[in-house]
């Protein structure tokens, strides 16, 4: 099965797309994962990407459609795999078409975690972890026990991520509506996009997804 999860920063996708590797063993294709990958490994793809990240250039769909094709040619035909972070405009979702039609394999599903924008940037501008073994909290759905103390470890450190403030996460959410609008028609039309409530808790939104892919 080849699924496209779908949704801003913050929405959830790495959390659902983990537990899809673990309980279908499936495999999450994270196109700024493999570029970085490529261009470590020094594949042929990868030292074209890096002559052009080098240069301070992007890096183009083609080359975008090789790392993704590497990483493909590398899987069982029967692996499962999840995209996320690809394809981000038409052009991309026509060469994804081709990539997976060359290797025998079809999209099954495209789906998309709907935000509440207000809600999102509440989620994540209110979110810190312990500076010593990096439990989670949250300002108002989840605070330490003993104030200023980790549940976990006892530790008195704790912090933020610098890119988690209002106008970074709004910024994220605008940059995604432009990016990933163009495609939603293309799978709409043809039946393949799905909406979850990504604002849902994490376990409701996994049993959204299973069962959308049955």
């Amino acid at each position: 099965m080849n699924i496209i999860l779908l949704g801003p920063p913050g929405a959830g996708k790495g959390t659902q797309a983990s537990r899809l590797q673990d309980e279908r063993g499936m495999v999450q294709l994270s196109t700024g994962d493999m570029l970085r990958a490529a261009v470590k490994d020094g594949t042929p793809v990868g030292l074209k990407a890096k002559a052009i990240m080098e240069a301070g250039e992007l890096v183009s769909d083609e080359i975008v459609s090789g790392i993704i094709g590497e990483a493909l040619d590398k899987l069982s035909p029967e692996t499962g795999v999840i995209f996320d972070g690809y394809p981000r405009t038409a052009a991309q979702a026509e060469s994804l078409d081709a990539i997976l039609a060359a290797r025998g394999r079809k999209l099954d599903h495209v789906i998309e975690l709907a935000v509440d924008e207000e809600a999102l940037v509440e989620r994540i501008t209110g979110r810190f972890t312990c500076g010593n073994c990096g439990e989670g909290y949250h300002d108002t759905f989840k605070q330490p026990k003993q104030a200023g103390v980790c549940d976990a470890c006892g530790s008195t450190e704790f912090k933020r991520r610098p890119d988690d403030n209002e106008e970074t996460v709004r910024t994220r959410m605008t940059e995604y509506r432009a990016k990933t609008a163009p495609i939603l028609p293309i799978y709409k039309s043809r039946h393949l996009l799905k909406k979850v409530d990504g604002m849902a808790a994490i376990d409701v939104v996994t049993s959204q997804i299973e069962t959308i892919l049955g």
